[in-house]
């Protein structure tokens, strides 16, 4: 049985260090699939490289590491654009896999990508559904929203009250620093100078937590207000709505 993680972007895994360390002490499979393609082969390469650094470090295969996402048309920030063709990736990908638990993003209306991720794990979830258990459980990790701020500020890493009860891993100070060394492996991502310290600040005072993603949940808003990603990258949440209503509405081969 595999703990499946779906992400965007190569980096996003280091936001769910805690649970990678957990499921490797608990001796589970891990498989980390990564959905969006990226501008250039350099840019691509680079930062394929830097995600199979830290996971090899952490102690996953390259093996284990996949991306999906290359030449399907999931373009860097526009994942919405191409939910089917990212959705046939993950299948192929999973055909032979049996699904214990799917990791993603969280629902938050931090960057459209992930909040497509997490579409993608409900629906490959309830695709799964057995008739004793039903579909694998599905466990999202905040990165960053903008819930009740001004821009240009955000919440690092703090999970949604909408989103529901949230399970806390116990870090010790020793788990809590080597997680903040560990950004080394991305030290050519400019976006961490913003979102590193957030993150932390926001684990330091609450803890890092994890949140159960039920399908239901992605039908709805992320929260009241104006998105992050509405207004950071200028993309409308309509536009992002429509995206995937219109996927929820295919069959379930999705094609």
């Amino acid at each position: 049985m595999t703990t499946v993680w779906i992400l965007a972007h190569f980096d996003d895994e280091y936001c769910g260090l805690p649970l990678i360390d957990e499921a490797r002490a608990a001796g589970a499979e891990q498989l980390f699939l990564y959905v969006v393609d990226y501008p250039s082969a350099r840019i691509r390469d680079q930062r394929h490289a830097e995600t199979r650094a830290l996971l090899r470090w952490l102690g996953v295969e390259a093996a284990r590491v996949a991306h999906v996402g290359q030449g399907t048309g999931a373009a860097d920030g526009a994942l919405h654009k191409a939910l089917p063709a990212a959705y046939a990736a993950l299948e192929a990908a999973l055909k032979d896999v049996q699904v214990e638990r799917i990791v993603c993003p969280a629902w938050e209306g931090g960057h459209m990508d992930h909040d497509m991720c997490a579409l993608l794990a409900v629906t490959l979830a309830v695709a799964r559904s057995s008739r004793r258990g039903g579909p694998p459980p599905v466990e999202m990790v905040s990165l960053y929203n903008g819930k009740d701020l001004p821009a240009p500020l955000f919440h690092g890493a703090r999970p949604l009250d909408e989103n529901g009860p949230v399970r806390r891993l116990k870090l010790r100070p020793r788990d809590f620093f080597r997680w903040m060394l560990a950004v080394r492996f991305f030290w050519l991502q400019r976006a961490w100078l913003g979102l590193w310290p957030t993150m932390f600040w926001t684990y330091w005072r609450r803890g890092f937590g994890v949140q159960r993603l039920e399908p239901a949940r992605v039908r709805e808003r992320p929260h009241a207000g104006t998105l992050l990603y509405e207004r950071q990258f200028h993309t409308p949440y309509e536009e992002v709505r429509a995206a995937a209503d219109e996927f929820l509405a295919r069959p379930a081969g999705r094609s």
